[in-house]
């Protein structure tokens, strides 16, 4: 075989390239779209939505300018060893090595959260091992060489004229000029067989067309039979749930149900915003038929699962009837709370309650600035802060405050004093609380993680910095009777547990007031419309907060 014969036959190695969606930074909600091609610079975008849409159309413009996939590209995928979808063998098993085969196409692989696409020129047979690979053109053919007499002597002889020239009936797949067709199937290009050009009977000699003459009437009419047969179509196999659905399932209604079931699943987390009223019905919807399903089989394993889907489609139609601000059926009026849950109304009783145990200086300016720098460093012992943060609280001297526990030993900070009061936000200065700090054998006094701690902090910054508290100019004292009141009312708004009141001691120690002063304090909270109907004895503060405060407040276990 010469030298051009060699070149031909290589196999050039297939062609892949990946398009992300990265977030640019923790707590921010503008992300990043970036493709491993050398000449594609990256682009920061506003949303997620956004950015995927800016993901999509830069994929399908690099599938429309680029060429199709090559009949003769190596497969990508067992370039790659196939680690993409081949799973590991046990601990006795040795791994089954993977057959490519089928014709070269172009294929898209994406994750299901839509984080990355990623497209590789592979053979059909790895392209369709993957569960989420989209072809989007196919590879021709590549034609074959005519083995003649004058390749059995040894020397080179050009290939028939019809051998050479392109089909008209099939040409070379190529990719629509407006974008490509993601389809889970490949598109079929019938390719039917021609009748030998009049210009190649000479390249066969007599003997040899006499010999595949008499082999063609000698074949079995049988075997004619079977290649003219056509193909028998099966109906298509659903899948629902990391199950397939048996194209032999009866009745046929409801295996049409769960293939249905199983495509709006995937549409579904394909969406660019959540519909929780839309997932509440699809649960419900699979909760029936795999109820009917484990009828049918009588597998147990399938009625848990509709099990399951029952309860999911119960916990998914609250959550949307909250967040919407309705109640559910037999209950009360919702209140769409800025802490949600119950054990994050205990935490922020518990990081209340350690500030009351261990203030280092006594009066309600340190007791309040105590609360919001214990809130800013509760997780790990170690916060940032700025001028404003303390600017905003309503401090007469935080200056002093500050110096105040740098020197009892409570508090360490990265600089002086003045440096911290003149820190703007892009230039935060490092705080440390040793006391918060975990180490070895003291994990600190606090358990909640540290998802939950800027929400703490988040919510005693809208108790304190209410625009009506603001407004009136209240004192430290007023702030701090706002947050205790925030977190010792019942379900339905009174104070204290069942709305029996709170005890003035506690209020006045927890304040750092003298009893005798609650009066005035109470006067003044419901001047800013935060109590109502308030009645002060000589042990106990009756009344109730207004509907206005009701997403600020924790409510005590029943």
């Amino acid at each position: 075989m010469g030298v051009e014969a060699q070149a031909t036959n290589e196999r050039v190695a297939g062609r892949t390239w990946t398009v992300r969606l990265d977030p640019v930074g923790r707590g921010r909600a503008d992300v990043r779209v970036s493709c491993s091609r050398p000449a594609c610079a990256a682009q920061v975008l506003s949303s997620a939505a956004v950015g995927r849409t800016a993901a999509v159309e830069h994929l399908k413009a690099h599938l429309r300018a680029g060429p199709a996939p090559r009949p003769t590209a190596y497969c990508v995928c067992r370039a790659e060893e196939c680690h993409t979808h081949i799973r590991p063998a046990g601990p006795r098993e040795r791994p089954a090595p993977w057959r490519c085969g089928g014709a070269i196409v172009l294929a898209v692989v994406t994750d299901r959260e839509g984080r990355w696409w990623r497209v590789m020129e592979c053979c059909a047979r790895c392209a369709a091992a993957h569960p989420t690979a989209k072809v989007v053109a196919t590879a021709p053919a590549p034609d074959r060489p005519a083995t003649g007499d004058a390749h059995r002597s040894g020397g080179t002889a050009p290939a028939p004229a019809a051998s050479r020239a392109p089909s008209a009936a099939a040409p070379a797949t190529t990719l629509s000029s407006i974008g490509p067709h993601f389809s889970h199937r490949a598109p079929e290009t019938a390719v039917p067989q021609q009748a030998p050009a009049s210009g190649s009977a000479p390249a066969f000699g007599a003997a040899q067309a006499s010999r595949a003459a008499q082999a063609s009437r000698s074949a079995p009419a049988s075997r004619t039979a079977r290649q003219a047969r056509p193909a028998r179509q099966r109906g298509r196999r659903g899948r629902i749930a990391q199950r397939f659905v048996p194209h032999e399932l009866r009745p046929i209604a409801l295996r049409d149900e769960l293939t249905e079931l199983g495509e709006l699943f995937r549409a579904y987390q394909q969406r660019a915003e959540p519909d929780l009223a839309v997932l509440a019905d699809l649960h419900a919807r699979k909760a029936k038929a795999f109820f009917a399903w484990a009828e049918a089989t009588g597998e147990t394993a399938l009625r848990l699962d509709a099990q399951r889907a029952e309860q999911a489609a119960a916990t998914v139609r609250r959550q949307h009837l909250h967040r919407i601000g309705q109640a559910p059926d037999g209950e009360g009026p919702v209140v769409a709370r800025l802490l949600t849950a119950s054990a994050q109304w205990d935490h922020a009783r518990a990081v209340l309650a350690q500030v009351a145990d261990h203030a280092p200086l006594p009066g309600p300016d340190a007791r309040l600035l105590v609360v919001m720098l214990t809130l800013r460093t509760a997780q790990s012992g170690v916060g940032n802060l700025v001028g404003q943060d303390l600017k905003g609280l309503p401090l007469r001297e935080p200056e002093q405050l500050v110096g105040q526990l740098v020197e009892s030993g409570w508090l360490s900070i990265a600089g002086t004093v003045d440096e911290l009061i003149a820190s703007r936000p892009e230039c935060p200065t490092r705080i440390t609380v040793p006391s918060l700090t975990p180490d070895d054998g003291d994990p600190g006094p606090f358990t909640f993680g540290k998802k939950l701690r800027p929400r703490l902090s988040g919510w005693a910054q809208r108790v304190v910095g209410d625009k009506k508290l603001r407004k009136a100019k209240t004192e430290a004292e007023v702030r701090l009777l706002a947050l205790a009141l925030s977190t010792g009312i019942d379900a339905d708004g009174r104070l204290g547990a069942q709305g029996r009141g709170i005890e003035l001691e506690a209020l006045a120690s927890w304040c750092a007031v003298d009893p005798g002063e609650l009066p005035e304090l109470v006067d003044r909270l419901t001047t800013a419309d935060w109590l109502a109907e308030a009645v002060v004895t000589d042990t106990l503060l009756t009344g109730r907060l207004t509907e206005r405060v009701l997403p600020l407040t924790c409510p005590l276990p029943r």
